[in-house]
């Protein structure tokens, strides 16, 4: 049976991020997949500390970090899904912490610096594709994720993604909810009425984008 991997890099167990993956794995399920649900917040765990023993002669790593934590029993079933959905807020042009650091410990290992000279650009350590996708929320406008280079800086993810693992692709939600109640909040930068309006009808357009996605990597064969 095809397993999927879902990976929440927000500290929200219920908000957009986590909403756009639980309608991805829903996608997934109902193709027939078996999906897990693994919130990064809830582990203990650090990015790369270089210890490149994944990178030594003879090692046996096989695409999987070295280092013991929290994080690796999650990276062993990732490295051995069908597919892998993450998902994060932006924070500041970046995915949160918890994501880079997960997707450091996820690329590094399954990433070579050996040249293939056979088919060009670098070896691979997985010899079979596997179908990864990340998903993007943010209060960013699509005109401002363009002025202000998104595009780029979150693209640069996929390409690494599509590089190491042989497929990625990336779905973005623009100019999302932020809060529940915005007159809380020292925010007028940001117009509460907007921000509802595009909430109810323009976030569940992106579930149902997600809701795809989830379907469609599931579908995808090794």
């Amino acid at each position: 049976m095809t397993k999927v991997m879902i990976i929440n890099g927000s500290p929200r167990k219920n908000f957009n991020t986590a909403q756009m993956l639980k309608e991805a794995a829903r996608g997934a399920a109902d193709n027939g997949a078996t999906v897990e649900f693994v919130n990064l917040y809830d582990l203990n765990y650090k990015g790369c500390i270089s210890c490149l023993i994944c990178k030594r002669k003879g090692n046996n790593t096989n695409g999987l970090c070295f280092y013991k934590d929290d994080l690796r029993p999650v990276l062993e079933k990732c490295i051995n899904a069908d597919a892998v959905i993450i998902g994060s807020p932006v924070y500041h042009s970046y995915p949160s912490g918890m994501c880079c650091a997960f997707l450091e410990r996820f690329m590094f290992p399954a990433h070579t610096y050996m040249i293939d000279r056979e088919n060009g650009g670098l070896k691979r350590v997985l010899k079979h594709t596997l179908p990864t996708a990340m998903i993007f929320t943010m209060n960013a406008t699509q005109e401002q994720f363009k002025q202000h280079h998104y595009d780029v800086v979150l693209g640069d993810n996929e390409e690494s993604l599509r590089a190491v693992f042989g497929y990625s692709e990336t779905l973005y939600s623009f100019d999302t909810f932020q809060y529940t109640d915005y007159s809380k909040y020292d925010c007028d930068l940001f117009d509460a009425e907007h921000k509802a309006k595009v909430r109810d009808e323009q976030f569940p357009i992106d579930l149902q984008k997600a809701y795809e996605l989830g379907k469609r990597l599931s579908k995808m064969k090794k």
